[in-house]
């Protein structure tokens, strides 16, 4: 087992919290990047950095052998993700894994713009890189759910489907490929099921003894026409699909 550190940035985050413990248990050195300071301990090193003003990230990336990258917001991921493979480059890092987002390529949408602009500076980086495209966690669509059946009348996007996985499923996956070869683009990994909102919304308000009335609501614009085609979803034969779904999820988590 290599002791050059590996690298995880967003390690105190959804993904990270379920990632960094499985890296660690695997053997590896796990350092991990957060713009807060954590005190180090139980064999996981915290550095404190901030990728998207490009401040700490040649200390962090120094001496590691591989690099993780889960750090992710609302906008600003390809600029981030740019001065991360900068630094890496010039560490002379071996192996750089990168979770975006299904539709990345095909979402005419701002946050998934910047996605595929990170996943480009992946790929022209000149390092071994594998990047994951996943769906959206099934904690991600609980919190939307938990929003809008808040409201006396629940919005019903038109066409507005999701193919919600769960995240450790997506932490083991990741953990599989950051420990394996680069692989380049790998299948996309997603939840078993597609559900539009209003499925999604029933299912929750029935756990909680609940009813909501629901009105139809069109999605316009070119973000419309995608969401109405699917884009945001992965149903070919290249795709990967977990085993839980959101009804395990919501039985857990609410049951």
């Amino acid at each position: 087992m290599a002791t050059s550190p590996l690298l995880v940035t967003g390690g105190t985050g959804t993904l990270g919290r379920l990632v960094v413990p499985l890296l660690r248990d695997a053997g590896c050195h796990v350092r991990v990047l957060s713009r807060h300071s954590h005190e180090s301990g139980d064999g996981i090193e915290y550095v404190t950095g901030d990728l998207l003003k490009d401040e700490g990230v040649e200390s962090a990336v120094a001496g590691a052998g591989t690099v993780l990258h889960l750090a992710g917001g609302p906008k600003g991921d390809d600029e981030a993700t740019r001065n991360l493979v900068r630094a890496a480059s010039r560490a002379g890092v071996q192996h750089l894994v990168y979770i975006s987002v299904i539709g990345a390529d095909r979402m005419p949408i701002g946050y998934f713009r910047a996605k595929l602009g990170a996943e480009q500076a992946v790929a022209d980086s000149g390092l071994p890189w594998t990047t994951l495209r996943a769906a959206q966690f099934n904690n991600l669509v609980l919190t939307v759910v938990e929003k809008m059946t808040k409201l006396p009348v629940i919005p019903v996007p038109g066409g507005l489907r999701f193919q919600p996985v769960d995240a450790r499923e997506v932490a083991a996956r990741l953990v599989e490929l950051t420990l394996g070869k680069p692989a380049g683009l790998v299948p996309d990994l997603a939840g078993p099921n597609v559900y539009g909102v209003a499925e999604l919304s029933r299912g929750y308000l029935q756990l909680r003894g609940k009813h909501r009335l629901m009105m139809p609501v069109r999605v316009p614009g070119k973000a419309g026409l995608a969401y109405r085609a699917g884009e945001n979803l992965s149903l070919g034969k290249g795709t990967s699909v977990g085993a839980r779904t959101w009804e395990d999820f919501l039985a857990e988590q609410v049951g």
